[in-house]
């Protein structure tokens, strides 16, 4: 019996080493965001479950959005800001260890808070795949759903989803796959909007520096850009 135990004991000690060794190695790995976003992180609304940049216009949809895979929320605070001064209150949720997939529903305690409000959801990389998936549940107030270099899988097709769909993508971006992006067009509506930014790369949705094995941005500010087109898509089709 002593034996068990103490093999026991063993295992849960090589658990705990495993998993905290994991924690590290995953804190290690994640992107922070830039001094300048982190400048405009220190003005939002920081609940332990998301960042929330408001806004006076109660008419409005709110944008709920789920960052890239181990890419900190404040990343894009910039482009949030921006969206939120135009009337549509921003709500970037936080994900255990920084990674989407972790927690798909996460969305869910947005709504809570914000319960009847139309809203539109919107995710980054492997942040757009689960948000899609999480549209596809929650449709009842959706009023839009927008890819910044992603695109849903088969679980978040939104092929029959009757609402607006802006896919933006950056010319420049190494990160994304190509041919995966093709292959999910079938998973979007055929009245989808199909937009890239001239020079723009996958890390420039974000402010967050380099991206391993990203392409080179040849544009100054692609946050502005991203707040720009988002603005005008939403002004246009979801309003």
């Amino acid at each position: 019996m002593k034996k068990w135990k103490k093999i026991l004991l063993i295992v849960l000690i090589g658990l705990v080493v495993v998993l905290t060794g994991g924690f590290v190695y995953l804190q290690t790995q994640t992107y922070s965001p830039t001094s300048s976003a982190q400048q405009v992180t220190n003005q939002a609304e920081d609940d332990s479950d998301w960042l929330y940049f408001p806004s006076e216009d109660e008419t409005k949809p709110m944008i709920i959005f789920y960052p890239g895979a181990l890419v900190d929320p404040g990343s894009y605070s910039p482009w949030a800001q921006k969206v939120a001064q135009a009337g549509y209150p921003v709500y970037i949720v936080k994900m255990p260890l920084d990674l989407a997939v972790l927690a798909p529903n996460r969305g869910d305690k947005v709504l809570a808070e914000q319960p009847d409000r139309k809203y539109v959801l919107g995710g980054h990389s492997l942040g757009g795949v689960m948000a899609s998936r999480f549209a596809v549940e929650h449709q009842q107030d959706l009023a839009g759903v927008f890819f910044l270099a992603s695109y849903p899988d088969e679980k978040g097709s939104l092929a029959d989803v009757k609402v607006p769909v802006l896919s933006l993508t950056g010319e420049n971006d190494k990160v994304l796959n190509q041919k995966a992006y093709q292959e999910a067009k079938e998973e979007l509506p055929a009245n989808a909007d199909y937009q890239e930014i001239p020079g723009g790369n996958h890390a420039g949705f974000g402010s967050y520096g380099p991206q391993k094995g990203d392409g080179k941005s040849t544009i100054d500010d692609q946050n502005l850009q991203v707040s720009q087109q988002l603005i005008s898509w939403l002004k246009e089709k979801v309003d």
